[in-house]
C-alpha cells in the first residue's frame, strides 16, 4: 500500500451511518452473538491446533510408536495422519451444526433489526 492510497482510505467518508455501527457494537444481542461464536471456536481451534502439534511432536520424537505396525503395512503414523483430515471434517461438521442452530438465528434477527445500510459491507476500494 502506498501513500497515497493509504491518505485516500484515511479521508474516504464512510457510507454508513456513524451510529449504526457503534449502535450494533453495543446491542446485547451482538455481544450474546459473540459470546455464542467464542465459546464454540476457541476451545475447538485449541483443541484442533494441539490434535495437530501431538502429531508433529511424535513423529519427530517418537519414531519407534510411530513405526509400529498395527495391520499389514498400516503403522500409527498412518492412522493419525488420516485421524487429521477426519478431525478436520467433523470440526467442520459440527460448527455447521453449531451455527445453524445457536448462531445463524441471533444474526438473523440482528441484521433484521439493523438501521438500514447498516448490514452492508463496505464498497471496495478502487485498485
Amino acid at each position: 500500500m502506498t501513500a497515497t492510497s493509504s491518505a485516500t482510505e484515511a479521508t474516504r467518508p464512510d457510507p454508513r451511518p456513524a451510529s449504526s455501527a457503534a449502535s450494533l457494537h453495543d446491542d446485547p444481542r451482538f455481544r450474546e452473538l459473540r459470546h455464542r461464536f467464542r465459546w464454540f471456536a476457541f476451545p475447538l481451534t485449541v483443541l484442533a491446533l494441539g490434535w495437530y502439534l501431538l502429531y508433529v511432536l511424535l513423529c519427530a520424537y517418537a519414531r519407534g510408536f510411530m513405526a509400529h505396525e498395527l495391520a499389514d503395512h498400516v503403522n500409527v503414523a498412518l492412522v493419525l495422519g488420516l485421524g487429521q483430515f477426519a478431525a478436520t471434517f467433523l470440526g467442520a461438521w459440527l460448527y455447521s451444526r453449531y451455527a445453524a442452530r445457536r448462531l445463524d438465528p441471533l444474526s438473523s434477527a440482528l441484521r433484521a433489526a439493523a438501521p438500514a445500510g447498516a448490514a452492508e459491507p463496505l464498497p471496495e476500494a478502487a485498485a
